[in-house]
């Protein structure tokens, strides 16, 4: 495959720290323009909305989005009706059903989606994955804490409805496990901390259960001192397997284990070009899954009122 043109829509910090930097140091990805309605990004093509990048601007195949989740939805259809593969910053949408309708869209149109579990790709997942294969599994314990100020200043929508709080950096973990597990994950129960001057949750516990009985437990708090604790802990029957840093430190019954370099962001990017390359999509809907399930089965207190 010759260069992939490429467009991105929101030039927020996930876009400033990760994506732009992912695309530019991929040789096979053109950065042709981005569509953003605040400062322009250094060298690219500027629109201040996808249909005037798509109208206007240089042609691109494929259309990247760093934009929240909620109003994400209509965005991602309008590329996908215009025929561009998609690649959707976590989480795809602020509801299942936005993103279902994207998976059955993608697939009619005949190009590819990517929803960006980028979680998935640090380094210790699948050297994880592979330990893990056809071992017996006894519990799993995911740990997940920091603090929102320092990760997600002044990101009002996070708040909002559809913008899933706690869950915003809780969604890498569930995404993280869901790929080492080998069967689907339910929720059993939930408790969510909601803030009284906000609508999302700033704290969850969640008790989860594949269909053997393997448990599940996470804590997820995003009022959290430093430092910061991104932990999964797998118990089976030869050992136990432990995830820091979000994946980036694996290691084995208390031994590190050797890791390769690449980070999240560019493995998710070159993985996008691999499955354009296959004709194939990569739009997982189970992180997403389990974290409606928990707002729709979890119980709700109310925490103190919470200031950026």
């Amino acid at each position: 495959m010759e260069h992939l043109s490429l467009g991105l829509v929101g030039y927020g910090k996930i876009a400033q720290d990760q994506h732009v930097p992912a695309i530019l140091g991929n040789p096979g990805y053109q950065l042709r323009a981005v569509a953003t309605l605040g400062p322009p990004c250094p060298g690219v093509a500027h629109y201040t909305s996808l249909e005037a990048l798509l109208a206007e601007g240089p042609a691109v195949q494929a259309v990247a989005f760093c934009t929240p989740p909620q109003g994400r939805h209509a965005q991602v259809r309008q590329a996908l009706l215009a025929g561009k593969h998609v690649l959707v910053e976590k989480p795809p949408c602020a509801s299942l059903g936005e993103a279902m309708d994207l998976v059955e869209l993608a697939r009619a149109q005949g190009v590819t989606c990517l929803f960006a579990w980028h979680s998935r790709f640090a380094p210790a997942v699948e050297p994880a994955r592979q330990w893990l294969r056809g071992r017996t599994l006894r519990s799993v314990a995911i740990t997940w804490k920091e603090d929102v100020r320092k990760w997600h200043p002044g990101q009002a929508w996070i708040w909002q409805a559809g913008g899933q709080g706690v869950f915003d950096p809780g969604i890498n973990a569930l995404s993280i496990v869901t790929t080492l597990l080998p069967d689907p994950l339910f929720i059993t129960a939930a408790e969510l901390a909601v803030p009284a001057n906000h609508q999302a949750p700033i704290a969850a516990r969640l008790r989860m259960a594949d269909a053997h009985g393997v448990e599940v437990s996470a804590e997820f708090d995003w009022d959290h001192a430093e430092p910061d604790v991104w932990r999964v802990v797998i118990v089976t029957e030869d050992g136990v397997l432990r995830l820091e840093q979000g994946g980036a430190a694996l290691f084995i019954d208390d031994i590190a284990q050797p890791l390769p370099a690449e980070a999240e962001y560019p493995s998710l990017y070159r993985h996008f070009r691999q499955l354009i390359a296959t004709g194939a999509s990569d739009a997982d809907l189970q992180p997403l899954r389990l974290v409606a399930d928990a707002f729709m089965a979890g119980r709700r207190t109310q925490a103190a009122a919470f200031l950026d």
